[in-house]
């Protein structure tokens, strides 16, 4: 185990000189967060348990780390020990829904197919409330509902139900939804929708009844008509692209949303009126930049950092213009970098955690160190 560490010591220090480039040894130089990653987060699982895509990663008030992955998406030679007989010694899925602590323990699992509840076909998105309440989502063109649970696995409440696209101005369905964050003080859910549908829309976080929705530039009635291929050189759409990719709402009350494929953040009131957006990496043309962002832990919340997994970085801006401040991670499979790195968490010290779709499948930590 020494000389396990000890090499992978050194991967590390080559990872951490040429993940950050240039943008890294900036921010040295600087007040700008700076991260370095942590190889032994999380610690091996247990039970011969393996991952699939991580297609999800949220962090609760106790600074424990949630991930939900896709059981499904293991390759044959990844499964052999669920054969009977079993082909290889190694694996068997993991449960879809897993908790660590911030060290990297596991602390719990559970979840899957179970009566009262209809479990996406494909994971996609996990949020955990105030209350320690967990939020999932699907993205299959079937999955249309949202489910909760208790942080033990117990089922709550589902919103919406399994079937064909609804429609972006269907007020209660839901098509292929990718994410959502609760409004505590509010009682309200707000939900990426999606990998189908073009709109933000909320729901009453108890009853789950509709509430309102609006599609990109604040618009109350998002078009469903099939859309140009992104040019970064043509003029800015009017419309979300598919997916709408996250929900994010800050301390002073906006709306942070992601429109994936068209390589932007907009940015809302509340009641869906429009105040601005960024455009981050607009050349992008490979499925966008714009995957996933957090707010930074401060009061002010003075920063966002954005998942770009088409580019395979994590991007720093300041949120008070969308100016980039750092830029650092690329692809490739030692700790820092990244293979479709899907979604992004912070804890209360500042720490980032990411999650991996595609040929990633993998969740890192990567500890604030400036």
């Amino acid at each position: 185990m020494a000389r396990l560490r000890t090499i992978l010591s050194v991967v590390l220090v080559a990872a951490i000189a040429s993940f950050s480039g240039q943008a890294f040894a900036e921010g040295a130089k600087s007040a700008v967060p700076r991260f370095e990653p942590q190889p032994f987060w999380p610690k091996p699982l247990p039970g011969n348990w393996i991952v699939g895509q991580v297609s999800g990663i949220a962090v609760d008030r106790n600074d424990n780390i949630w991930i939900i992955h896709r059981p499904s998406t293991l390759l044959d030679d990844e499964k052999g020990a669920q054969k009977d007989p079993p082909a290889t010694k190694c694996c068997t899925a993991a449960p879809p829904v897993l908790k660590f602590d911030s060290a990297g323990n596991l602390l719990a699992s559970w979840g899957g197919p179970g009566q009262g509840y209809d479990w996406p076909k494909n994971e996609h998105g996990i949020f955990v409330d105030k209350d320690g309440n967990v939020w999932i989502a699907g993205n299959d063109k079937a999955d249309a509902q949202i489910l909760k649970f208790t942080p033990a696995g117990k089922f709550l409440q589902q919103i919406g139900k399994p079937g064909g696209p609804s429609g972006s101005n269907t007020p209660g369905g839901l098509g292929s939804p990718a994410h959502m964050i609760v409004d505590e003080a509010a009682g309200e859910l707000y939900v990426a929708d999606g990998y189908q549908n073009r709109r933000v829309v909320v729901f009453d976080a108890k009853s789950g009844a509709y509430k309102r929705h609006w599609g990109a530039y604040g618009t109350k009635t998002p078009t469903d008509d099939k859309l140009p291929a992104y040019d970064p050189k043509a003029p800015l759409s009017k419309s979300f692209g598919n997916p709408v990719h996250c929900v994010r709402i800050s301390h002073d009350n906006l709306v942070y949303v992601c429109d994936r494929t068209n390589s932007r953040i907009q940015i809302f009131q509340k009641d869906g009126t429009f105040v601005k957006e960024f455009r981050v990496t607009p050349e992008t043309l490979q499925n966008g930049s714009v995957w996933d962002l957090v707010l930074s832990e401060d009061r002010a919340q003075r920063y966002i950092f954005m998942a770009d997994g088409a580019n395979g970085q994590i991007v720093t801006l300041l949120r008070e213009n969308g100016n980039v401040v750092t830029a650092w991670g690329r692809h490739g499979r030692q700790p820092g970098q990244f293979k479709w790195v899907h979604n992004i968490a912070i804890d209360s010290k500042g720490n980032l955690y990411t999650a991996e779709v595609g040929f990633g499948r993998r969740s890192q930590k990567f500890l604030r160190v400036q």
